[in-house]
């Protein structure tokens, strides 16, 4: 069974970000990029009509899970048959903890995400690192890029680094507006994250971010500057990255960095 077309009852909310994926092929193709054969659950994010929803349900049955926002989606989404083997959470995803959601060990963060939130959705990935394993999703291209850039490019900032410290990124494929109801003005790109916990590195998260943010809250200076205004102490950087700017650093770097460094008293 289909879910029902998107240009049905259900309103996309333009102060929710909401733009319904209507192409089924888009939505087999992201659910084909969950990893499968593991016993803990999906946690689908803004199902809105359940277009993505439906893939994940015939994939993984009763581990799926959704948060949805939208009272008029979750009351569509509960009156849906084939929804019967999923989870439905109504509630706000910034809002929840996972418990809050019915996971109860590890899970993997899916959805056509609402572009609006969608860097908070990844912030909140970071902070759930223990029990998110991977995230696949939809994100405005721009952002999907950002995610999985180099260092060294125009592209490369904040979220790029902590990500990529905690999970292997990967840019899967590009969608057009014509995929969703409403079109939106951009184009999407979808991307696998893969949490790393072998490689999960020696230091707090806190002080990661707050050396990341720092380096790239004023990218055109020098780490020494840039740092400095950040509240750290200039002479505990290593020497030979006090003259380079955060885009030059890798990942690693960064954490080196974060090792390396101390806050002003």
């Amino acid at each position: 069974m289909k879910p029902r077309s998107s240009s049905g009852p259900v309103r996309a909310k333009k102060h929710l970000g909401q733009h319904f994926l209507k192409d089924t092929a888009i939505s087999e193709r992201i659910a084909d990029l969950v990893p499968t054969g593991s016993s803990h659950q999906v946690l689908e994010v803004g199902p809105g009509t359940g277009a993505l929803t439906l893939p994940l349900i015939q994939r993984f049955g009763t581990a799926v899970h959704v948060v949805e926002i939208d009272t008029e989606s979750v009351a569509f989404l509960q009156a849906a048959e084939w929804m019967d083997n999923a989870h439905i959470h109504s509630g706000d995803l910034l809002k929840s903890t996972p418990d809050m959601l019915g996971m109860t060990g590890k899970f993997t963060l899916v959805g056509n995400f609402p572009y609006n939130i969608s860097s908070q959705i990844l912030f909140r990935a970071l902070e759930w690192r223990d029990e998110v394993d991977g995230c696949i999703g939809m994100f405005q291209k721009e952002v999907a890029v950002r995610v999985c850039a180099e260092h060294g490019s125009k592209t490369y900032g904040i979220l790029s680094v902590l990500l990529q410290v905690y999970f292997r990124c990967e840019y899967a494929f590009t969608v057009g507006p014509g995929a969703f109801l409403p079109p939106p003005k951009v184009q999407s790109g979808v991307v696998r994250l893969v949490r790393t916990p072998n490689e999960d590195p020696d230091i707090d998260y806190d002080i990661l971010r707050r050396v990341v943010k720092a380096g790239f809250g004023q990218r055109r200076k020098t780490l020494r500057n840039a740092l400095r205004a950040g509240g750290f102490d200039t002479n505990t950087i290593p020497e030979g990255w006090r003259g380079k700017r955060a885009e030059q650093l890798s990942p690693h770097d960064f954490v080196a960095l974060a090792r390396a460094v101390r806050p002003i008293q």
